[in-house]
């Protein structure tokens, strides 16, 4: 949808550096995943250094001498910290920022350690793993991922960021979720895509929606005589150029499905009554591709 609605040029011109950019920012998705994971890392780092700076004081108590280790102990954090395939997934994406950026680390770590979960947490010095797991999920999902320092730091980076997060942190708590304590963190390096076909798709609909747009239009226009064009928002003529593009073009994906999706996505970027507005085009096109023997679905229940 953003490719499209950036696209400035005709069905007719090269939109090859378009298709680049479009598959650029989808593997920017998994730097934003690693970015947000390794930053679980990096505040278990910060508490431990915070444990040794508190030993090294020249008047140091008796719990500065003896702390309670068990944030810094956690384990589910120790498998992120110890896991080789999230370590090469870092290096070999170039996801420094926190050493650079470390003052981010300090509030989030100081979010966690002043927090009431992070108090309750420490009531006690041993946990087992069910114990340390609830506890980062927790801390991820009310903590991290609403903090909003972060967020504006996120915005600063990539402004693309922020529509790839929801769906980024959604992913990290299910991942912490099914964690186990024999894993090796392998489980924290998941694809991007699913299948090459998952790829493929991304593509696909990109470069139909874009070389068949005349056609398209005529299909909206068809069905918007009584508007004003110029009354129609620009991201609900993309959001239908690409229901439309997807019902007649990829004869898999149920006629539902598609249109479930789209709405979802019109109430999220679009105006309040588009998501109405888009039904309401599309159940008509429907019908008539269903009367007009148009509608061609292969597979069971993909109407």
């Amino acid at each position: 949808m953003q490719g499209l609605y950036a696209f400035k040029g005709s069905e007719s011109d090269d939109f090859s550096k378009d298709q680049k950019f479009l598959l650029f920012s989808i593997e920017n998705i998994q730097n934003l995943y690693l970015l947000m994971l390794s930053l679980l890392i990096e505040v278990q780092k910060r508490a431990a250094s915070d444990i040794v700076k508190k030993q090294q004081k020249h008047l140091a108590t008796k719990e500065d001498k003896d702390p309670n280790r068990k944030f810094v102990n956690n384990q589910v954090l120790s498998i992120l910290c110890e896991s080789e395939a999230l370590r090469d997934a870092l290096e070999n994406r170039k996801i420094d920022n926190w050493e650079l950026d470390s003052e981010y680390v300090d509030v989030i770590f100081k979010a966690i350690t002043s927090s009431s979960l992070y108090k309750d947490y420490m009531k006690t010095r041993t946990s087992d793993f069910k114990e340390d797991k609830d506890f980062i999920v927790d801390v991820f999902k009310e903590i991290v991922a609403p903090n909003e320092k972060l967020y504006d730091y996120i915005e600063d980076k990539n402004l693309t960021w922020l529509d790839d997060l929801p769906i980024v942190n959604t992913t990290i708590l299910k991942l912490l979720r099914k964690v186990k304590p024999s894993g090796s963190g392998q489980h924290f390096t998941p694809k991007l895509y699913k299948d090459i076909d998952d790829k493929q798709f991304a593509i696909e609909l990109f470069r139909k929606t874009l070389l068949n747009r005349t056609s398209l239009n005529t299909e909206i226009e068809g069905k918007t005589k009584n508007w004003d064009t110029d009354r129609i928002a620009n991201v609900d003529y993309i959001l239908l150029q690409m229901a439309i593009c997807e019902v007649n073009h990829f004869s898999s994906i149920p006629v539902k499905v598609t249109i479930n999706e789209y709405l979802e996505i019109s109430k999220e970027y679009s105006t309040p009554k588009s998501s109405i507005f888009i039904n309401g085009i599309l159940d008509k096109l429907v019908k008539e591709y269903e009367a007009t023997g148009k509608l061609q679905k292969v597979g069971r229940g993909l109407l």
